[in-house]
Parts: C-alpha cells; sequence; structure tokens
C-alpha cells in the first residue's frame, strides 16, 4: 500500500507535456511583452540625416533619389505598398535587419547597416509584384529634399 501512494505522489510531482509546453508559453509571453510595448525600434534609422539621399545600386541599375524623413523609407525600396507588416530581426547601434510583407504584393528581407549619419550600406532581397528580387546598394545624403 505505501508503494502505491508513493507512485502517486511521485506521479504528481511530474509536470505533463502540455503543462510544461504552456509554463514555457507564458515564460515566453512574459519576455516578450515589455519588448513589444517599447515599440519597434530601429533607432539607428532615426539617427540618419534627414534630406535626400541617392541610393546607387551595385549592379549598375539607374541610382534613385528619395527622401529620408525617418529612416524608415530606406527598408521597403522594391515596395512602395503601404499597410505592409514589418518583423524587426536584428536592431543595433550599426545594423538594422527588417522583415516585411505586403498583401497581394510580396515580401522582403532588408538590412541596412550604417556607416555614418549619412552613409549606410543595403542588401535586400525577396519577392514584389510576383518576381523575385535581390540587390545591394550604398545610400548617400545628398542634399535637401525638395
Amino acid at each position: 500500500m505505501e508503494r502505491l501512494q508513493d507512485k502517486r505522489v511521485k506521479r504528481s510531482r511530474r509536470i505533463s507535456p502540455v503543462g510544461l509546453m504552456a509554463a514555457l508559453g507564458m515564460i515566453a509571453l512574459g519576455f516578450a511583452l515589455p519588448a513589444a510595448a517599447q515599440g519597434d525600434g530601429l533607432d539607428m534609422l532615426g539617427g540618419l540625416t534627414k534630406g535626400e539621399w541617392t541610393v546607387s545600386y551595385r549592379d549598375g541599375s539607374p541610382d534613385r533619389k528619395i527622401c529620408v524623413r525617418s529612416g524608415r523609407e530606406l527598408i521597403q525600396l522594391q515596395h512602395s505598398t503601404r499597410g505592409c507588416s514589418r518583423f524587426v530581426v536584428e536592431d543595433g547601434a550599426s545594423r538594422v535587419t527588417v522583415q516585411y510583407t505586403c498583401p497581394g504584393d510580396g515580401y522582403g528581407r532588408t538590412n541596412i547597416r550604417r556607416e555614418s549619419a549619412s552613409l549606410v550600406q543595403i542588401e535586400s532581397q525577396g519577392i514584389a509584384s510576383g518576381l523575385p528580387f535581390q540587390f545591394a546598394a550604398e545610400a548617400r545624403r545628398t542634399g535637401n529634399c525638395s
């Protein structure tokens, strides 16, 4: 009789796989909520000098001029679609990586490395309008927005 009670006690102390998954989920949620409450970060992009920037593509494609107001304009160079969702993969002092999805227009993943407040290196790839894209470029502040 004592052995049977010992087994019951031992069993009751075990955590079921479902209970373990639930506990781990709650722990993960507890760590994720403070990060989500802080916003999406990307402070490095906000520190770039505002104004007109020229994007020079390494493959020889024509240069492109864009007006940078927040730095985030450099994330979706292939997608001008609004309403895209973004997921910040890396948010460092000199490098950010953002993955984004634009419903009905594709998706992309962009890595931006800061060399100075007026010079960045960009690598991006994904699908735009049903076609794959991949590019590397240098973006440099070249003046004021017109």
